[in-house]
């Protein structure tokens, strides 16, 4: 049984002593930051799991949106998703564009592309998905849309690491896509992203824009401090080598809960066809909002803090102007809630967490 308080996650930690070994070769070479000997193993080695030709290692997950963003030169209206984390619509109104929900389908969390090309104008110059908890967005639609207007595709793929689609990478996905290496995530760094293409010349843009827009003396364009350090790139290296092991644990633990919530009213994720999933995060749909309140308070009472992700939807952020237009993201975002998953989270506790819950449903 985990001791202590159980939250939504609990960061994997790799032996000490093997990411010890990489903060020495750190110290043997007094090169901290700027594009180091870790950092640029690091982006050689998350090559094969980014799907790309061409992928960077950056700062954060929303850096890299916004570093996307700028490479494409998109500053007119972005097609997203009201149902994500904030980051990516705050990426879109922080590059000074303006995002369009298109509400999800209540099925897969994921943005509705039947929504879509009713939304795009002669101002749409991109659609911004997010692979919500990890699951695929419907890729080869999108695909066949962009390419009808002619409109940029980029994928929010912060939950994404790990999952293959039809045999390939879920982030070999779109003209750009991006990933979260946050210490909540399946992979992590510490803190940390990736930004990734197909496209040689956004390549080179984006290697620009990472680092201030210049190399050495010569300045090319206007840039930003998107770089990553060498002790997160340690890190990195030290958690990367565990990933299928991490991977293994959190699908049996996935597999765990869907078995002990079988037949109950809560509605689990489905996993798409043609799909490895990463298992990253265990989302179920109550009846209410008031059922899920009190199901928070239940578990509180046992010390464990699942995590209403995501609420609420994006459409009532105060700072956008487009309430009311998504009304499945506006339905599902009050009744969702992720339950606890991570590596060290044992049977005994997912079956306390689902006692809990199953007599609570009953009440």
């Amino acid at each position: 049984m985990t001791e202590g308080p159980i939250h939504v996650t609990r960061t994997f930690l790799p032996p000490l002593a093997e990411y010890e070994a990489l903060l020495r070769e750190v110290w043997a070479t007094g090169q901290v930051t700027n594009n180091g000997a870790l950092l640029r193993r690091l982006e050689e080695e998350l090559a094969p799991h980014l799907g790309m030709a061409h992928g960077l290692f950056v700062g954060n997950g929303t850096i890299a949106l916004q570093l996307a963003l700028r490479a494409l030169d998109i500053t007119g209206e972005v097609i997203t998703t009201p149902f994500s984390y904030v980051a990516s619509t705050s990426a879109i109104l922080w590059e000074h564009a303006t995002p369009v929900f298109a509400d999800i389908d209540p099925i897969t969390f994921n943005i509705d592309p039947a929504r879509i090309e009713a939304l795009i104008t002669p101002r749409t110059q991109a659609i911004l998905a997010t692979h919500v908890y990890g699951l695929p967005c419907a890729v080869e639609t999108i695909k066949a849309i962009s390419r009808k207007h002619q409109i940029k595709v980029i994928y929010d793929g912060a939950h994404a690491f790990g999952t293959m689609y039809r045999g390939r990478p879920l982030l070999s996905y779109g003209d750009i896509s991006t990933c979260s290496f946050h210490a909540t995530k399946l992979f992590h760094s510490g803190e940390g992203g990736s930004i990734s293409t197909h496209d040689e010349e956004v390549y080179k843009r984006l290697r620009l824009l990472r680092a201030f827009g210049h190399m050495g003396d010569e300045h090319y364009t206007l840039g930003i401090n998107g770089k990553n350090s060498e002790l997160h790139a340690a890190m990195g290296l030290a958690v990367l080598k565990y990933i299928d092991a991490i991977k293994t644990r959190r699908r049996e633990q996935w597999l765990r809960y869907a078995a002990l919530l079988q037949g109950s009213p809560v509605r689990l994720a489905t996993i798409p066809a043609d799909t490895q999933y990463n298992h990253s995060y265990f989302p179920v749909v109550f009846a209410s909002e008031a059922e899920l309140t009190r199901m928070l308070e239940a578990l509180a009472a046992i010390d464990v803090h699942p995590r209403r992700y995501f609420h609420p939807s994006l459409t009532t952020l105060p700072y956008v102007d487009q309430r009311g237009s998504c009304p499945v993201a506006e339905d599902i975002a009050p009744r969702v809630l992720c339950l606890p998953l991570f590596h060290d989270l044992g049977s005994d506790d997912q079956e306390r967490i689902v006692k809990v819950m199953t007599r609570t449903l009953k009440a």
